[in-house]
């Protein structure tokens, strides 16, 4: 079969975290006085890592927060996402055997703006980390996504660890316009899972509705030999 590795995004194709995000931002952001709303988070924030967005919200409410600061501010969000998190299911329904038939098939990587232990921490939930190949979360690129790093990144990993590979035999798994160009610049066949925005607006290869519904001989159809 011509598809040779499947590169998933986390937040909102894995992990039903972005309410969950958007509600420790909000935490956070209150005590700085400064209202983020769920138009806002979608519309304008919601592709980039945590550095990213408290730097384009300092940028867009005119604040002046040095690095340290907004070091400060993420360490403090990720304290509130983890308190959060311990009350509520993480994955999407069929996300864990979506994940399995992908890894039973071909090798699977991850590659999301979330931080690593955030990833780690969920999938070991769910007994889930053993299955991917390479992980590669925020800190481990210099540029987030839109920039297609993350993507360049685990694709090298996934060759490095199996044999010649080429971006054109990998399928990504996105949820946002930010992942998917992301993703595409990396030279990658795109899906999209439309379970944060509307299958309309979401410009991929496939768009399916739900992670569950993951088909992978739609998928293989994607990577011509």
């Amino acid at each position: 079969m011509p598809l040779r590795a499947i590169v998933f995004d986390f937040d909102g194709v894995i992990a039903n975290s972005e309410p969950l995000h958007l509600r420790s931002f909000q935490e956070v952001l209150a005590a700085e006085g400064v209202e983020l709303t769920e138009r806002d988070y979608y519309e304008r924030y919601l592709g980039y890592d945590d550095l990213g967005v408290f730097r384009r919200v300092a940028a867009d409410r005119g604040r002046v927060w040095n690095e340290r600061h907004v070091a400060g501010l993420v360490a403090d969000k990720a304290l509130a996402l983890e308190v959060l998190e311990r009350s509520v299911p993480l994955l999407f329904p069929g996300a864990a055997d979506a994940i399995r038939r992908a890894a039973a098939a071909v090798p699977i990587a991850i590659a999301s703006g979330a931080l690593g232990f955030e990833i780690r921490r969920a999938l070991q939930r769910e007994h889930l980390t053993s299955l991917f190949t390479a992980i590669v979360a925020a800190e481990d690129t210099a540029n987030s996504k839109p920039h297609p790093d993350p993507y360049v990144r685990a694709v090298g990993l996934l060759r490095a660890a199996r044999g010649n590979l080429e971006p054109r035999d990998c399928v990504a798994i996105e949820d946002s316009r930010w992942g998917l160009e992301s993703a595409r610049a990396a030279g990658l066949r795109t899906v999209a899972v439309a379970q944060s925005y509307g299958a309309d607006s979401l410009a991929a290869d496939l768009v399916i509705p739900t992670i569950a519904a993951l088909d992978l001989h739609l998928f293989a159809s994607l990577c011509p030999l």
